[in-house]
């Protein structure tokens, strides 16, 4: 499922598991700096892959939906900053085939707020409806159901991107057969849409951390915006310490592959019997190497997964 932003698709870079600096610039209402580099086609999804794997939530492969024309593009807190950053992407997309000069230019708040009030559209799984704030009185929400009320001024993430999708079904289908009766923990939370929602469908030991403290700002945000503070616990945390000596029914983690697997022991140690850990972030290319770890810790317990687009996720169910 594809994010609209004005008439593009974002391709990936919801960045619900990576807090973008530019938008720490547009809650301070000074200008933000956007790099765009015109890519063809053929080498639009290696690209994509390539900058996924950097952990470089500030670049994003954006595609028009009118003329089908791709782009990588950036935001930046200045051009310079912007311009170093391109550097690096420079060297890691080498070989595939990008040679233009990346286009500057400089977006101010009002401009950056209102372009992405176009990009987030409202979305939903079951009885929970993810909806941005400014919809707030107009978008109904059918008795009985829930919403979370996000504005992209505060953070990325709306649960847009394919990979908080998968986890969010997860989450929303685990409520639904499992109940709430079991404390949830949000790895590597981001925005805290994965918490909150755990929230919101009546989980009442919820805990989320992230190593970014903009993210965890950003989170507690979110959770006053929703009426949820003091809901939710939100710490600033690595994975080591944010789950040193506890356990969950529920575990949910949301990151790049490569540190699902540097971490995986520790997450497999964190499931109680009989629950589940929900894992995302994961290109299709990568889920044999995440399996692979994963399996390692947690031999003939259940799993699951599943593809949308070009992401997967991977659950295991602990045995009782």
């Amino acid at each position: 499922m594809e994010s609209q932003i004005a008439n593009a698709n974002l391709r990936s870079g919801d960045a619900e598991f990576i807090c973008d600096p530019a938008f720490a610039c547009s809650r301070l209402g000074v200008a933000v700096a956007e790099l765009r580099v015109p890519l063809a086609d053929a080498s639009a999804v290696a690209v994509e892959e390539a900058v996924t794997e950097l952990a470089e939530g500030t670049w994003m492969v954006l595609e028009d939906n009118a003329t089908g024309a791709s782009a990588l593009v950036g935001y930046f807190p200045s051009r310079e900053k912007g311009l170093k950053a391109w550097e690096i992407i420079e060297a890691a997309i080498r070989g595939l085939g990008v040679t233009a000069v990346p286009e500057t230019r400089d977006l101010a708040d009002t401009d950056w707020r209102e372009s992405y009030k176009a990009h987030f559209k409202p979305w939903r799984c079951g009885r929970v409806h993810w909806v941005p704030a400014w919809e707030r009185g107009a978008y109904e929400v059918p008795e009985g159901d829930v919403a979370i009320w996000l504005d992209p001024g505060m953070a990325f993430g709306t649960g847009n991107h394919e990979t908080t999708r998968l986890c969010c079904e997860r989450l929303v289908a685990f409520a639904d057969a499992r109940g709430t009766d079991v404390r949830v923990i949000d790895a590597g939370c981001g925005s805290g849409i994965l918490a909150l929602t755990a929230a919101r469908l009546g989980f009442r030991d919820v805990q989320g951390f992230d190593n970014d403290p903009e993210a965890i700002a950003v989170s507690s945000e979110n959770a006053e915006s929703n009426g949820l503070a003091g809901s939710v616990v939100f710490t600033v945390d690595d994975i080591e310490s944010g789950l040193r000596g506890k356990t969950a029914g529920l575990v949910m983690a949301n990151i790049q592959a490569d540190v699902l697997i540097r971490f995986a022991s520790l997450l497999v140690n964190a499931i109680e019997r009989g629950g589940a850990l929900i894992l995302s972030g994961i290109l299709a290319t990568e889920i044999d190497a995440v399996k692979s770890a994963i399996e390692a810790g947690a031999p003939g317990w259940m799993q699951e997964s599943r593809v949308l687009g070009e992401w997967c996720d991977f659950c295991i169910t602990r045995p009782r």
